[in-house]
């Protein structure tokens, strides 16, 4: 007997289903987390055009739209653990600028990318505004780190074994992701999972090893 496998679609909109039931107004953020090439973006668009097609207010957003400066991310050295994961983004601006004016709420505008980190420069500010009820789902790595945690109402660990995430990155892009990237991505990785238990903090776990058949893991059968 052939073994069932989940179709991507119903496992995203099982999860749109779950934030949809817990916050059903109001301003939301859902978090989806995962390691470099885990295939976050994909998941955190595919999960707002759902939202979208049901009726809701919903925005999206990557963490690799506020990158520090080139010089700030590489100032500890090119292969730097370390600085993959302390300094490679500007949560003063992604919260200043995103998270708080977007749950402030009323008119408040909020900006959804602000550094374009392949031309290192700042992206020209797009001004947005929600209404009242409002999600938005922000992707990328490091979500839980500390000083972001307790941000996010709902988060998303994308489980992909590192070397199969990074692989994905290589293949879509071999000139951006090279040995170098892979020891400082690897590196700031192991610091990150050492300082967060991501995948406990997560109010969903999802094995995306295969995109096309990702699958919900509970956390008592980890």
């Amino acid at each position: 007997m052939a073994r069932w496998e989940p179709q991507r679609r119903d496992v995203i909109e099982s999860v749109a289903d779950e934030v949809l039931h817990n916050y059903a107004h109001g301003r939301v953020i859902v978090a989806i987390d995962g390691v470099d090439g885990a295939g976050t973006t994909d998941f955190a668009t595919d999960l707002v055009e759902v939202l979208k097609k049901r009726g809701h207010s919903a925005f999206h957003a990557s963490v690799d739209d506020f990158h520090a400066p080139r010089s700030r991310r590489y100032a500890q050295g090119e292969e730097s653990g370390a600085g993959r994961y302390n300094d490679s983004y500007d949560y003063s601006v992604l919260r200043r600028v995103l998270v708080d004016p977007f749950r402030m709420g009323g008119s408040t505008g909020f900006v959804a990318a602000h550094f374009d980190w392949r031309r290192d420069q700042p992206i020209q500010p797009k001004w947005l505004t929600a209404p009242e009820d409002a999600i938005l789902v922000l992707d990328g790595v490091f979500l839980q780190r500390p000083e972001l945690r307790g941000l996010w109402n709902y988060s998303v660990w994308l489980d992909v074994p590192s070397k199969d995430a990074w692989a994905r990155l290589v293949a879509a892009d071999p000139l951006s992701y090279d040995d170098t990237a892979w020891a400082r991505s690897k590196a700031g990785q192991k610091l990150y999972l050492k300082d967060v238990k991501a995948r406990e903090l997560a109010s969903a776990i999802i094995d995306n090893t295969d995109p096309e058949h990702p699958r919900r893991v509970f956390a008592d059968s980890c």
